[in-house]
């Protein structure tokens, strides 16, 4: 009989694990840029992680990577224990939430609040030639959306592209989590808003998380935001984890500590010009 591998139960003892990745951009080419080389992450369930860094850190290329947005090159990633191989984005979705940066991109733009809701509801499912749009879920629909506080309760009937982004943030973070996932994905989700319609959503975003239970992976410019929300902090630069800090370590973090290691990074690839 055999005995699982230490890689398969690395992977059980965490929802999410990247195993030694390699990924490199445009090989053999002048423009050949490498962002991971043997990179690892394991994601315990139940956490929710923050990931700051420099842009090209690798931040955006670990999430795109999880997705299924783009393939690795070598390595594993494995989900709930089990390998994700080539699973294309659409079949990870199923398992996986993501708000991105840009508000457009959650929701459809040209479909009203009711519309959006009903299709999330839906995702996964077969497709028929029942009605997309339940009446009957509209009360269930308005009591989520009570939850926001933002008053879209009442605007049901109304098309998602005439809210505001962080109106419109606030509905794909509430899209995002409506079917049961394995880990939601924050991908700069506030980073195209005005300050009082960011902090309003990662309010939002901590009382999704902590309500459901949910484990997430939320990259962020927001240096505050960073060391406010979560309980495990990454700090990303050349494809590695210069920072790693979690539970009692993270909440010891203040926004000081962490401009500091920019800093010194800074100076240090300033000294190697």
């Amino acid at each position: 009989m055999s005995t699982p591998s230490s890689s398969e139960e690395r992977a059980k003892r965490n929802l999410v694990s990247m195993q030694h990745i390699y990924k490199t951009f445009n090989p053999d080419t002048v423009s050949e840029v490498t962002v991971f080389r043997d990179f690892n992450l394991d994601i315990p369930r139940g956490q929710f992680v923050t990931v700051v860094g420099s842009n090209g850190s690798g931040k955006t290329t670990m999430l795109n990577l999880l997705c299924g947005s783009i393939p690795i090159d070598m390595g594993a990633i494995y989900l709930d224990g089990k390998p994700l191989g080539s699973q294309k984005e659409f079949q990870r979705a199923s398992r996986i939430g993501r708000v991105f940066q840009d508000p457009s991109r959650g929701t459809c733009p040209e479909l009203t609040i009711l519309e959006n809701m009903a299709l999330a509801e839906n995702k996964g499912k077969a497709f028929g030639l029942s009605r997309g749009v339940s009446r009957r879920r509209m009360d269930d629909y308005r009591t989520q959306l009570e939850t926001l506080k933002l008053g879209l309760e009442d605007k049901l009937d109304v098309p998602v592209g005439s809210l505001s982004g962080g109106q419109r943030q606030a509905l794909a973070l509430l899209i995002s989590t409506m079917t049961p996932i394995d880990l939601l994905i924050l991908d700069e989700h506030t980073a195209a808003l005005d300050p009082n319609s960011s902090a309003t959503v990662m309010e939002l975003t901590d009382q999704i998380v902590r309500e459901k239970h949910l484990t997430s992976l939320m990259v962020t410019h927001n240096l505050k935001f960073a060391v406010q929300y979560g309980n495990r902090l990454l700090m990303m630069h050349e494809g590695h984890a210069v920072i790693d800090a979690a539970d009692t370590e993270k909440e010891k973090l203040q926004m000081s500590d962490l401009l500091d290691r920019f800093n010194t990074i800074s100076l240090e690839l300033g000294n190697s010009l």
